[in-house]
């Protein structure tokens, strides 16, 4: 197959350009739309819908997640406050979603937001906000991964103590549960990865039989409070000035049950058929974990029983406490436990493939330290193994940072939220300024020019939200990023101490600052966006 390149660099070239590809056959299959957006196929397309949709079901884990970080909302918000903040966090995943799927049907690569910036934004500024774009992204999967495995690590803990009420619980335990679990995940993204998408669809069948097997329990055997006490009672923990600036503060335990839908973008090239399944996998799964979710909300809210114990349980899960008051039966409560453990480990081996492919990404595009190294890929199994290293090593340091102290994870999650919401902002913003001034065209099903590339004309995908639809999505879409955003640098109470404080911002800042620093110093020199491949 032959390429040529009318005009110069596609990185560089002016909008519109005459950029073509020759002599490709009519048939669109997937790595014709790659050769599109200028990039080789490299990676093995062995995922299908059903495996991508237990793949991104299985990493958003909505219903065991609300579990999980369920004191986060209670605390601020209480029943009512999670009620509704549930929903609006909902309405704004899906609103996200549909936005980001959209750029993923007109740009379906592992790189996502950074490359979807470097097509959308002014040509002065695509190369450096791209890159802003592409560290943001990077920040936020690396921490989710740190996060899940901080979790799944004292959710073991919290196991132990429920089963062995003399379990003496030590920080340190849960670290080496927490490097335990992320090792795993390495093992199933690299010994046998080629068994990864086939795990992903039976992870799929358990999840959803893991709920009714939760749900059943908890709603026959445990106490039953009445719909005011869910629906009417507000509480504000975090001694903020109002009970609607504590709801907003809340919402990140919200936020974060709904975490890392974008997953099955960054696996896009390991998708077949990825311009289309991909979008509707995205947001058959937000619906589906989202009906899971509220489903447990409501039964969690209403089956609570004695909220102080709950809140104060040795295990340090409010949930595992709930469980034990509904069955009465340490036996029972340990089996339900085990089951949302499972699920979350297994869903850390999505969330390092998820990371991996996005920093292998970003380093194909050279704008990573050692990009060279990292975007190697293993010639028998078509995986990025240097990228999921660096990526282990990277969480698994963050967890020497979690042993000072035992508030530190609500400042993992709020960097996780910071860099990620910020790279859908950035991309988000852009679709819609581009798409208020009529510079994407229609979907060209038999095209062969390079398009959707900095320099290359822009054309939708095959998978979109049509006219004022669209627009009126996009700007919701923006303006509930914003939100989020905002309160993901806040702390969970007043008055702020320093083992309370929320670090994100720190984070967040140092990461900018090396990032800037390593631009200037170097990477301008051979960063210059989405690299034309061919």
């Amino acid at each position: 197959m032959k390429f040529r390149n009318v005009g110069g660099n596609a990185s560089t070239s002016a909008p519109g350009g005459d950029i073509e590809l020759e002599d490709i056959s009519p048939k669109h299959n997937d790595d014709q739309l790659l050769a599109r957006i200028g990039k080789k196929q490299v990676l093995k397309r062995n995922f299908g819908f059903m495996s991508i949709l237990g793949f991104s079901c299985t990493v958003l884990i909505t219903w065991e997640g609300f579990l999980v970080v369920f004191a986060s909302g209670f605390k601020n918000g209480g029943p009512a406050g999670i009620v509704y903040g549930y929903i609006l966090v909902w309405i704004g995943t899906l609103s996200t979603f549909a936005t980001l799927s959209e750029l993923t049907s007109m740009a379906p690569t592992s790189g996502g937001q950074y490359h979807w910036v470097a097509m959308l934004a002014p040509p002065r500024y695509q190369r450096f906000l791209s890159y802003v774009t592409g560290w943001l992204t990077v920040l936020g999967w690396q921490a989710f991964v740190a996060s899940d495995g901080y979790l799944n690590g004292t959710m073991a803990q919290g196991l132990i103590v429920l089963a062995d009420v003399n379990y003496d619980f030590k920080a340190w335990h849960g670290m080496l549960l927490y490097w335990g679990i992320v090792l795993f995940a390495v093992f199933i993204n690299t010994v046998v990865s080629s068994l990864l998408p086939k795990f992903e669809g039976l992870i799929l069948i358990i999840h959803i039989l893991g709920f009714f097997a939760i749900i059943f329990p908890l709603i026959i055997l445990g106490p039953h409070g009445d719909a005011s006490s869910v629906f009417q009672s507000f509480i504000n923990g975090g001694n903020w000035p109002t009970d609607g600036l504590s709801f907003f503060v809340g919402l990140l335990g919200n936020v974060f049950a709904f975490f890392g839908a974008d997953a099955a973008i960054h696996m896009s090239e390991e998708i077949q058929g990825a311009a289309v399944v991909v979008p509707r996998s995205i947001m058959m799964s937000i619906i589906l974990n989202g009906s899971m979710g509220f489903g447990m909300a409501l039964a969690l809210l209403f089956c609570i029983g004695d909220v102080e114990a709950a809140l104060a349980s040795p295990t340090g899960f409010p949930f595992i406490e709930i469980f034990y008051q509904a069955v009465q039966s340490r036996t029972g409560a340990s089996l339900m436990t085990a089951v949302i453990l499972t699920l979350a480990v297994c869903a850390t081996v999505g969330t390092l493939a998820s990371a991996s492919r996005q920093l292998w990404s970003f380093s194909r595009d050279r704008a990573v330290p050692g990009w060279s190294y990292l975007q190697r890929v293993n010639s028998k199994t078509a995986v990025p193994v240097a990228a999921v290293i660096v990526s282990t090593i990277f969480s698994c340091s963050l967890a020497l940072i979690i042993l000072g102290s035992s508030t530190v994870f609500n400042d993992v999650v709020s960097l996780s939220v910071v860099g990620l919401f910020g790279s859908y902002f950035l991309a988000a913003f852009l679709l819609l300024w581009r798409r208020l001034k009529g510079d994407i065209g229609p979907y060209q099903a038999t095209s062969i020019a390079l398009s959707n590339i900095p320099g290359a004309p822009l054309s939708w995908g095959p998978w979109r939200v049509p006219g004022k639809f669209g627009i009126i999505n996009n700007i919701f879409t923006v303006c509930y990023l914003v939100v989020i955003w905002f309160f993901s640098f806040w702390p969970p109470e007043l008055p702020v101490e320093a083992s309370t404080m929320n670090y994100g911002s720190l984070m967040l800042g140092a990461t900018m600052i090396f990032s800037v620093v390593y631009y200037f110093i170097w990477a301008r020199r051979v960063y210059k966006g989405p690299v034309v491949e061919l």
